[in-house]
């Protein structure tokens, strides 16, 4: 409320000013206009400092925006801040709740109702706050550490560096923080299954490993220290000293850190058990119903979504039959599956060769894409993007590919992430599908396109339905398929495959947290119904288990897309533009799905009229 009241009291000063006047010298002047805020300024000022505010308490997401005002720390993780931030929630309600809704211009009205949503929804869920696993085979602080000081943390000068051995510094704090709330979250009987802890304990093995913790190659954090510093044009003798003091960090706090969370973790896996929904939790069933309510911004029930699921599995099944027949395979469609998912002639050698390969295939494909936007889009992202491989330290427990967003200013690319640890989980029939989801017209372009609009609030422009965007990658892949591309009919089963491994989502996601199926009865579904290999199968069913709800935004959102896109187009007949509906989705920024029908519902009445 600062910046408010300063505004006010500006205001203030203004109208006092503007009525002095002396009795000696009368004069006649012209109506004092008052210097009164609208209903609009007062909005957008508080969605303006509401923004603001959450970013200058988070220095993590501060170096995200390419700001490096608390470059040198991490984000506070204790509770005190938790309640801190609960409070803010609500005085920012208060003070949206006094504002006149009906004395704002559409485009606001609609930035009103999502930022009272959020923070109605922000302090309802705070009693579920700790119905999550902070360290998980997916991602969790032990992970995020070194990917976010080798992709985020740049150096571009000495205090940049002095930045970066200050974080180091600093994981002591953090993982003091992160074993402080695991416990809490033990206590509440929310402990991550079994399986979980190998995949965390190796991979925090793996970031104290190498020099300067022991013998052999530099790790995976002074290395990159090392290749930032090593760029920066500044003697010698002061990389050598930049370097000793982060070999000092390394060793006085990240070891010691990553060992106090290991033998923690050691010990949490004596308590936990092999059961895997959230059902377990206490008001489990609750809980999940609220995660998916807020996962596909709908009302759906968790068997409404598992039908659904089985839905679109029998209809795609039936398309990938049309492809077999196609092909003149001989056999049924799971023999079918079970030639694609093993003959040779699909995939690259799981060599340095093969790797460079796919990433080079893939990049041509999403340049192809590039040359053929203006078929598709009217406006169109200023930021780049490009493919990289998921490094290393990470390729072992990450998702099969991911995006990441491009900094505002552009000063970072985005970045599409393929996972090429194991190739046999990379078939080369998908990756075309694989880089138009990542890539364009996929994230890159609803991600980039978000941060780049005008006269847009940053909490819109920055912010996240995931059901909304994951809808729009998935729709991202059927998109190219009415151009004229799959022209390979495997690929164009790839497209199917992809699109049938997010429709077993729905019946899995559902399956392990309401019906109490587990995780071996999840990866046999995903077996028996698709072409994946089964260690895709695998690390799909432990995502769920660790990210209820997660997995079912995909199709729920790409099904409301088709859906309202195929509803416009009957109602406009040649008045139709598919330019034109893809310019309502993107350019309101990310938003739930019944407001993104309400956008389009008021485009298509706009061309009638």
């Amino acid at each position: 409320m600062r910046k408010l009241t300063i505004i006010a009291a500006a205001i203030s000063a203004t109208l006092l000013a503007g009525c002095q006047q002396t009795a000696e010298q009368p004069k006649p002047v012209a109506p004092v206009q008052q210097v009164v805020q609208s209903e609009v300024e007062k909005a957008n000022a508080l969605f303006e400092e509401s923004f603001n505010r959450s970013v200058m308490r988070s220095p993590i997401y501060q170096t995200y925006l390419g700001i490096k005002k608390d470059y040198d720390k991490w984000d506070d993780g204790s509770e005190a801040r938790q309640l801190e931030d609960l409070e803010l929630t609500k005085q920012d309600l208060a003070a949206i709740n006094a504002i006149d809704r009906s004395k704002l211009d559409p485009q606001t009205q609609v930035s009103y109702d999502l930022f009272k949503q959020g923070l109605v929804e922000e302090i309802e869920d705070f009693k579920w706050r700790r119905y999550s696993y902070p360290v998980n085979q997916m991602f969790g602080t032990h992970s995020m550490i070194p990917a976010f000081l080798i992709n985020q943390h740049q150096i571009a000068d000495v205090k940049d560096a002095k930045a970066y051995i200050s974080r180091l510094n600093g994981v002591t704090t953090v993982f003091d923080q992160l074993v402080e709330d695991l416990e809490k979250r033990a206590e509440a009987g929310i402990i991550a299954p079994k399986f979980v802890f190998p995949h965390v304990i190796e991979s925090s093995k793996n970031i104290i490993q190498g020099a300067p913790f022991s013998k052999g190659e530099d790790s995976t954090l002074l290395a990159d220290f090392k290749r930032k510093v090593a760029k920066l044009e500044i003697a010698q003798n002061e990389k050598d000293a930049l370097i000793t003091e982060a070999n000092n960090a390394l060793t006085s706090a990240v070891k010691p850190s990553y060992s106090k969370l290991i033998n923690y973790l050691n010990k949490l896996e004596k308590r936990a058990d092999n059961r895997d929904g959230v059902w377990k939790f206490p008001e489990g069933e609750k809980f999940f119903n609220v995660a998916l309510e807020r996962t596909t911004t709908t009302k759906l029930s968790a068997a409404e979504i598992h039908k659904i699921g089985l839905q679109e599995v029998a209809r795609i099944h039936d398309e990938m039959r049309e492809i077999k027949d196609k092909v003149g395979f001989k056999g049924d469609l799971k023999a079918f599956m079970e030639f694609m998912r093993t003959d040779k002639q699909f995939y690259l050698p799981n060599t340095e060769e093969g790797k460079a390969k796919y990433l080079a295939d893939a990049t041509a494909m999403i340049d192809n894409m590039k040359s053929r936007l203006d078929e598709l889009f009217i406006v169109k992202p200023k930021a780049d993007m490009i493919v990289k491989r998921v490094e290393a330290f990470r390729e072992k427990a990450a998702g099969k590919a991911f995006y990441q967003q491009p900094t505002p200013d552009g000063s970072r690319p985005g970045i599409y992430y393929a996972n090429l640890y194991d190739m046999e989980a990379m078939p080369t029939y998908q990756m075309e599908a694989l880089a138009y989801h990542e890539g364009v017209p996929g994230h890159h372009m609803q991600i980039a396109i978000a941060q780049e609009l005008e006269n847009m609030p940053k909490f819109r422009k920055f912010g996240r339905y995931t059901a909304y965007t994951e809808g729009w990658g998935l729709y991202s892949e059927l998109v190219p398929k009415e151009m004229g591309l799959y022209e390979d009919p495997y690929s164009d089963f790839g497209r199917l495959a992809m699109e049938l491994w997010r429709a077993c989502r729905l019946v899995v996601d559902t399956g392990i947290h309401a019906m109490k199926w587990t995780r071996q009865e999840g990866i046999d579904y995903y077996v028996n119904n698709t072409p994946n290999a089964k260690s895709d199968a695998v690390k799909m069913v432990e995502r769920h288990i660790v990210m209820p709800s997660q997995a079912t935004a995909y199709k729920i959102g790409m099904i409301k897309i088709v859906e309202l896109r195929e509803a416009a187009k009957k109602e406009l007949g040649d008045k139709f533009d598919i330019r034109e509906f893809h310019d309502v989705v993107l350019k309101n920024g990310p938003v739930p799905l019944n407001v993104l029908e309400q956008f389009v519902d008021q485009w298509v009445a706009s061309k009638q009229s």
